[in-house]
């Protein structure tokens, strides 16, 4: 088998309608064989790939990820034909259906990087909620300072017998 750099299947991964997925002529290259070979393979095994497997990308899908790809290379803009597209779960169908050493070897590839991507996400979700937990102490914290300065402006006037230089029913700073 061809050693193929994870870095570039990662490159091969899309967002389409919400889900990570890969394009029938990118896995073709992955796996070695013509574009229209694969999809007979799959036109043959439809029953494997249910739509969250796989889908055949719309015209308007079609053409909104071409201008995503304005300096792409002119095997992808070229694309007369609409592509199936896989997901993680029709990918892995794929190599029971291209039931060949190199289609095995670059499943399971892809198979690591798509749960690398996952555990990224997983991450980011992670430090998404850590963040907002901090960002909520601290508003906690600067509405007990806040407080305690007014508090404190009001106690210092009232120790030196003066009035107060605004207003005892002024708007307060800070949040709320």
């Amino acid at each position: 088998m061809n050693e193929v750099s994870l870095s570039k299947i990662e490159d091969m991964i899309y967002i389409v309608r919400g889900h990570k997925v890969m394009m029938d002529f990118d896995l073709a290259e992955l796996y070695g064989v013509e574009t229209k070979n694969l999809k007979k393979a799959v036109r043959r095994n439809m029953s494997r790939f249910p739509d969250d497997f796989m889908f055949e990308m719309s015209k308007e899908e079609l053409e909104n990820w071409r201008c995503q790809f304005g300096t792409s290379n002119r095997v992808k803009m070229g694309l007369r034909v609409q592509p199936f597209v896989f997901t993680e779960l029709g990918v892995a169908m794929l190599s029971s259906v291209l039931n060949s050493e190199q289609a095995i070897s670059i499943n399971i590839s892809i198979m690591r990087i798509f749960t690398r991507l996952r555990s990224f996400l997983a991450m980011e979700n992670s430090l998404d909620s850590k963040v907002s937990k901090m960002q909520e102490g601290t508003n906690k914290l600067f509405k007990i300072v806040f407080e305690r300065l007014d508090t404190m402006d009001e106690e210092i006037l009232e120790l030196k017998n003066e009035k107060p230089l605004l207003p005892l029913k002024r708007k307060k700073i800070g949040l709320k």
